[in-house]
């Protein structure tokens, strides 16, 4: 069965100054599915397209034309989204708060039983490593622990899905590999996992297929047997398809010659 589906999903923005109006293209004909009990990475550069995808997939935007299915309901759907964690790329919570005073607030909001909720936090307090920091105000908390907090966050109602829009920025590479070892983890429980990135070296060691965003269009995708034929496969793959596009341009070094 299909976590998600999107088809032929487009998204555009008006804007306007003193009487003239643009429209800014967003996404445009996405289609899309990610499998259930897989791990798929989207891959794009900034301004692609990526968070704006996952915020129609979530709900938190309407598309312009074309329709998301989560579990086979038409998005947004309450019921769906109940089994969703979400991470989302900026994280922004309360200050003068602990970690657990935080946890304990999305656990209400999840409706998790009083009985539960002290056993759910310690639980995901230890699978993020954030047990050290538990009398700690979020206000004191370094960038990568705000992003540790922020998945405990999505992961305290153990939901079927995960959405994590762009979750290793910030992280050390002591986190970077213990968020790899979470993410494998969680496809063996049988969860999905759906992120977007654009650090192709993270995306290749963990997603089972990756999908190429370039100007708001899904270009590729890939399983992952066509990139571990041979190492640095899937950057080349990026690489060709972004640099195809025109998105970018080549870099040019002017040597600066020096007269004695």
């Amino acid at each position: 069965m299909s976590a998600i589906v999107l088809k032929n999903v487009s998204k555009s923005y008006r804007t306007g100054h003193i009487g003239f109006t643009r429209e800014i293209r967003g996404v445009e004909d996405l289609n899309l599915e990610v499998r259930e009990g897989e791990i798929f990475g989207l891959l794009g550069l900034n301004g692609a397209g990526k968070t704006t995808t996952i915020k129609l997939i979530l709900g938190l935007l309407y598309p312009t034309r074309g329709e998301v299915y989560m579990w086979g309901k038409l998005m947004p759907d309450r019921m769906a989204l109940r089994n969703v964690g979400y991470l989302p790329e900026i994280i922004s919570l309360y200050k003068y708060l602990t970690g657990p005073e935080i946890l304990n607030i999305f656990a209400d909001l999840s409706r998790i039983p009083g009985q539960e909720k002290r056993v759910r936090i310690e639980k995901v307090l230890t699978e993020v490593g954030l047990v050290h920091a538990a009398k700690k105000r979020t206000g004191e908390y370094s960038k990568g622990m705000l992003q540790r907090l922020g998945l405990a966050q999505a992961l305290l109602h153990e939901p079927e899905l995960l959405i994590f829009d762009e979750p290793i920025t910030g992280l050390d590479p002591l986190a970077l590999k213990e968020m790899r070892h979470l993410m494998l983890e969680l496809k063996s429980w049988g969860r999905t996992v759906f992120f977007s990135s654009h650090h192709i070296s993270e995306v290749e060691k963990v997603c089972d297929r990756v999908g190429i965003l370039v100007n708001g269009r899904i270009e590729k995708v890939l399983e992952q047997e066509q990139w571990r034929r041979r190492e640095g496969e899937l950057e080349q793959v990026f690489v060709e398809t972004v640099g195809g596009s025109g998105e970018v341009g080549p870099l040019r070094v002017k040597k600066n010659i020096v007269k004695s």
